[in-house]
Formats: C-alpha cells, structure tokens, sequence
C-alpha cells in the first residue's frame, strides 16, 4: 500500500543519491587535476601510482551510483502509480457513495 509518507521516503533517497553522484562526479575532475598536476611537477612514481588507485576508486563509484539511482526511481516510479491508482479508486469508491 502507497502512502505519502512512503512517496516522500522514496523521493528523498533519489535526492540524496542525485547529491552523491554529483559529489563523485566533482571528486573525479578534482583527482584527475591533482594526478595531471603530479605528472607535469614530475612526482615520486609511487606517489603517482597512489594518487592514480585514487582516482580509479573514484571513477569506478559513479556507475555504481547511476545503477543505485536507476534502482531507486524505478521503485519511486512503481510506488507513484501504485499511489495513484489508490487514489482512482479511492474517488471512484466515494463518487458512488455520493451517488443518488
């Protein structure tokens, strides 16, 4: 059964995770900056090496969290259309009551 309560919940999670692939996403150009910076000074190679695992785990989470995203406004999608049917039959129900 759909509720509001449970609309706003599902909406709230496709927010926060909407915030987090945009925070991923900045971590990565910040990264791939800060790794181009260390090749053009001529960094420690394993200094390097560090920085660039870095930026892969970077890289690697942002389409784990589209997958997450995807999952969340299919979920957030199913629970509207199961909330407006509801809501139909809630109408329709209260219409024929009402009817003479």
């Amino acid at each position: 059964m759909a509720t509001v309560r449970n609309l706003k919940i599902k909406t709230s999670t496709c927010k926060r995770i909407v915030k987090e692939l945009h925070s991923y996403e900045k971590e990565v150009e910040r990264e791939a900056a800060k790794t181009a910076d260390m090749k053009d000074k001529g960094a420690d190679h394993y200094d390097l090496k560090q920085q660039e695992n870095v930026l892969a785990e970077s890289r690697m989470m942002i389409p784990d969290c589209r997958k997450r995203l995807e999952a969340s406004l299919a979920d957030l999608k199913e629970l509207w259309l199961s909330w407006r049917k509801q809501m139909r039959r809630k109408a329709q129900n209260s219409k024929m009551l009402t009817a003479p």
